[in-house]
């Protein structure tokens, strides 16, 4: 089953091989912050930073960084951040003019700083739209992070909650190839983004500016032009080997998966992510695929209609969609227009629960929602983790595979932490090895990456991330537990229709009305 699929693959993407050992799943925000200043700090060629910000106040980060420069003088930074984000504070502290004096005191030849903007927020939109609601129109959303020839692969951006009580996914790759691909890209999309330089007499201590080195004209200057620039330096990166190499049958298979949309012309779009998701997807709809497990999750659960469709078509033995709770939603409590988007994903959590019910699947397809606490309020998380993750059938917990599925589980209940609040909701039963979210020894197939698998992320903003099968059974068992934390830990409760019946789970009119006229704007949640 597995050959049929990675033979798609092969024609979608380019294709890496790994050891299972050289891929590390971490599991915390503190472990996440704790290996990334690890990997910096030891870092002796290259670090690249690809992220939405770094934030504002993120000073123990920058002085790891900058203590690496002063010990390694060979060393070199690069950061890539989105414009919008990264500047939207000035004149007062931002994340650009946080960044800044890295080049001040290192020189231009070992730090670069650089900022992407979307080529669809432009002209009277840009002037008139607010500037938080004006990155709904595309971001630089890609989460990678170098340091020789280590990446982290992530959902998580670079700020205090990131590293503390914001719940993402976290996949260390120790290969070379790996690094050095995600370098390339990472390199590409700055040489399509505007280039910030220290100056104390500009407002914020920086200035943005076009090289005439980059790749093509600004996407303010010349769309068309950008564009066609973007796509004569993406697409050789992009496209998979004209004849791909027999695989070995101990490796693990890594895809990178690119979803670039909004910088390429529509007649040529290279993008990768969407056409493996639908691929996946599809093939999960077919009479051999037939009682897959699955397991979903997106910190904002806004999923396209078409995948949608796709994955109430599986018919799978189980098939589980972890959503954040609105008291984990990173906007609960927000001030404006930003303050209604929890609500506005619970009416989208509403009628996808509606549709498996129209499709008769209420008792093998379940929504939990995720809440640790409330934001906001002391221990009080977010949750913001995004991936896919698939047990064929045929992998089911019987034989030898229970005791790996009890690994699975215990694996996974070692590294939950004791109830931190009162609020948070009681968790549902833990589930047998049959009823697991993965079953068996945990899934072969698993996403991680910045994609929250919306409109946005497929139209509007720049995604990475990599698609990992594998038959390793101990890292079948690690994804299973990194599954089973999020689907099956303390803090993930199931949820019916009936939850959404209560008073304060409503969505009234005014919410529907702003999703109706950002939908219009050609923006999206």
């Amino acid at each position: 089953m597995l050959a049929s699929l990675t033979s798609e693959f092969d024609r979608l993407s380019p294709r890496f091989e790994v050891q299972p050992t050289q891929i590390e799943i971490l599991s915390t925000p503190s472990e996440f912050y704790d290996v990334l200043k690890a990997k910096i700090s030891t870092a002796k060629r290259r670090v690249y930073l690809s992220t939405l910000y770094i934030g504002k106040t993120e000073h123990e980060l920058i002085s790891v960084i900058r203590d690496a420069l002063h010990r390694n003088p060979e060393l070199k930074v690069s950061f890539l951040t989105d414009a919008l984000r990264g500047t939207r504070e000035t004149p007062d502290p931002s994340c650009a003019s946080l960044l800044a004096p890295l080049v001040a005191d290192f020189g231009a030849d070992r730090v670069e700083i650089r900022m992407f903007h979307t080529p669809n927020l432009f002209g009277l939109r840009k002037k008139l739209l607010p500037r938080r609601i004006n990155e709904g129109w595309g971001l630089q959303h890609m989460k990678l992070y170098g340091a020789d020839d280590e990446l982290i692969m992530s959902g998580a951006n670079l700020s205090n909650d990131y590293f503390t009580n914001r719940q993402d996914r976290y996949h260390v790759f120790s290969s070379a190839e790996i690094t050095d691909y995600f370098f390339r890209i990472h390199s590409a999309i700055g040489s399509l983004s505007y280039l910030i330089s220290p100056s104390s007499s500009s407002p914020g201590g920086y200035t943005m500016t076009w090289p005439t080195s980059n790749a093509g004209p600004s996407p303010l200057e010349d769309r068309n032009a950008f564009k066609k620039a973007a796509s004569d330096l993406l697409t050789p990166l992009i496209r998979p080997a004209a004849t791909p190499l027999p695989s070995s049958p101990t490796s693990t298979l890594i895809y990178p998966l690119l979803q670039f949309t909004s910088v390429l012309p529509p007649s040529n779009d290279t993008s990768t992510e969407l056409p493996a998701m639908t691929s996946l997807l599809t093939h999960l709809t077919q009479a051999a695929h037939a009682g897959s497990t699955w397991t979903f999750t997106a910190g904002y659960f806004n999923m396209t209609p078409w995948m949608r469709t796709l994955l109430l078509s599986t018919d799978p033995t189980a098939g589980t969609v972890v959503a954040a709770s609105p008291q984990a939603n990173g906007f609960y409590g927000s001030a404006g227009v930003s303050g209604m988007l929890p609500a506005a994903y619970t009416l989208l959590a509403r009628r996808f629960l509606q549709a498996v019910g129209a499709a008769g699947l209420d008792g093998r397809i379940r929504l939990l929602e995720w809440r640790r606490g409330t934001v906001g309020e002391p221990e009080g998380w977010t949750y913001h983790a995004k991936g896919f993750w698939v047990t064929l059938p045929g992998e089911s917990a019987t034989g030898s595979n229970k005791q790996q599925q009890q690994q699975v589980d215990a694996a996974a209940s070692s590294s939950s932490s004791t109830p931190s609040t009162p609020t948070t909701p009681t968790p549902s039963e833990p589930a047998t090895a049959e009823e697991s979210p993965g079953g068996g020894g945990g899934p072969s197939i698993a996403i991680i990456g910045s994609s929250n698998y919306t409109k946005r992320s497929y139209e509007l903003d720049l995604e990475a991330g990599a698609l990992i099968v594998t038959r390793d059974a101990d890292l079948r068992r690690r994804l299973g537990a990194e599954e089973a934390r999020l689907a099956r830990g303390e803090w993930a409760r199931e949820v019916g229709m009936a939850e959404f019946e209560r008073t304060e789970r409503r969505v009234g009119l005014h919410v529907r009305v702003a999703m109706w006229i950002v939908k219009i704007l050609g923006g999206a949640l």
